[in-house]
């Protein structure tokens, strides 16, 4: 009888039957001699590394970019520790099976004398309810729980089952790193590519490097397919990988020349107000491997440097982007990006804010530390009102149109303009907004002079 199942296909002639893994998850670290890029929070006589080697880890979330070792680390810290590791999932997960992982922690201690490690990728994505149900098992040392997460803990994890766990920044990987990680591939004769005997020179190597911009995983698979393509006793150039990657890969180059092009043209192209153009050019970026969330940065950069108060909903729509991709991912997640960089194409522009923040910058650089005006100041005491802080502050409520006179500047800027609106979309309401205000304001001030004389 046929089985369904059984895979008579044979292996490919240029490759092995054990290499039908993919070979990033072959090469994944088993010691931390193994693991490249991250000396500084796991080196030799790094607090992390002797808590590991004394078996004294605590709870921990990694921090960090894609591809820069989070899983791969927190199942070093289980293994070297002896200890069990159990992947967790913020997304299919609830207290219920909150509650069997800790039960099954304590049955595994009492049974081995070891600690079970709970690992959640994202953390960031974890409800409020699922942290707090971890929170006592945390607190009471019950499991090790560690968290990965590419945002930054500070805003996604709630402050008392932060305030328990050690945040350790992980850096993207380095071209030195990834280099040792592809030469390691290459030599390992198990779970490498020793056994296809390839010549692959350091040029070569330097490119994949380059192009993994700074993801080890990319790295891998880029050397794999071209692997694949090229076949046993071949020497693989650089030709060749870009022909196997075929994804603009002159955009993670050294000089990393092409990057700055390709999002100087998305920048360009939306100030000029040629969603089109836009598009192509964002298109150019995400094919070529951008990071997307790089690009959805920049987005929010523009919608207040080229945009600001003439359409401050861009800001909205590129900050909406953001979280919009981070539900569904790529590809999906994309089209979010798209329409916010078709709106910030199609919005007025204006760059007063720009502008006028950059003036006010060089005044308070330049100026130094002027004085509070007395009346601008607070007095929480007796002592500070009795030297003036707060007199004659003007209640701009208890006024007619909510405006007064009053001072508002240090005297050596007295009456300082940094922003000058425009006429493109809001900024036309603020334009006359600003030109009543100084009319009415200087209208009291000729008043009260009158009254003083």
């Amino acid at each position: 009888m046929m089985d369904l199942f059984k895979n008579d296909k044979p292996a490919p002639n240029n490759l092995s039957d054990s290499d039908l893994k993919p070979l990033a998850d072959r090469m994944r670290p088993v010691t931390l001699e193994q693991f490249f890029g991250q000396d500084k929070i796991v080196g030799k006589n790094t607090p992390l590394r002797k808590a590991i080697e004394s078996d004294r880890v605590g709870s921990l979330i990694f921090w960090g970019p894609p591809g820069s070792g989070k899983t791969t680390l927190a199942y070093l810290i289980a293994k070297s520790t002896e200890g069990q590791f159990v992947p967790f999932s913020a997304a299919t997960s609830g207290i219920k099976e909150v509650k069997l992982v800790i039960s099954k922690a304590g049955n595994y201690y009492k049974m081995t004398g070891r600690r079970t490690y709970v690992f959640i990728d994202e953390i960031h994505r974890f409800n409020k309810a699922q942290q707090d149900a971890f929170l006592p098992y945390v607190e009471s040392g019950e499991i090790i729980l560690i968290g990965a997460t590419t945002e930054n803990p500070s805003f996604e994890v709630n402050s008392a089952l932060l305030s328990r766990m050690r945040v350790f920044v992980l850096e993207r990987l380095s071209e030195a790193a990834l280099v040792r990680i592809v030469e390691r591939a290459l030599s390992d004769p198990e779970a490498g590519l020793a056994d296809m005997k390839m010549t692959v020179d350091s040029e070569a190597v330097g490119f994949i490097a380059a192009a993994a911009d700074g993801d080890a995983r990319r790295a891998l698979v880029l050397l794999e397919n071209t692997a694949q393509f090229k076949g046993r006793n071949a020497a693989i150039t650089v030709d060749d990988l870009k022909q196997v990657h075929q994804r603009g890969i002159a955009v993670y180059d050294k000089a990393a020349e092409e990057h700055f092009n390709l999002i100087s043209a998305l920048h360009k192209t939306i100030r000029g107000g040629d969603p089109d153009a836009a598009l192509y050019w964002l298109t150019r970026m995400l094919d070529a491997g951008e990071d997307p969330l790089y690009i959805v940065r920049r987005l929010v950069r523009f919608a207040t440097e080229d945009i600001g108060l003439a359409d401050p909903y861009a800001l909205t729509v590129a900050l909406n982007a953001k979280e919009s991709y981070h539900f569904p991912g790529s590809p999906e997640g994309e089209l979010a990006i798209a329409q916010a960089v078709i709106y910030l194409a199609c919005a007025p522009k204006s760059n007063a804010s720009y502008l006028a923040f950059g003036k006010a910058q060089t005044d308070a650089r330049e100026k130094g530390s002027l004085p509070v005006p007395l009346h601008l100041r607070n007095a929480p005491t007796q002592l500070m009102k009795a030297l003036g802080y707060g007199k004659n502050y003007q209640y701009a409520h208890d006024y007619s149109d909510a405006i007064t006179d009053q001072m508002n500047f240090p005297d050596e800027l007295q009456d300082r303009e940094y922003y000058s609106p425009g006429d493109a979309g809001r900024e036309k309401k603020l334009s006359e907004y600003l030109a009543w205000f100084k009319q009415r304001r200087q209208q009291l001030r000729e008043k009260r002079e009158k009254s003083d004389q």
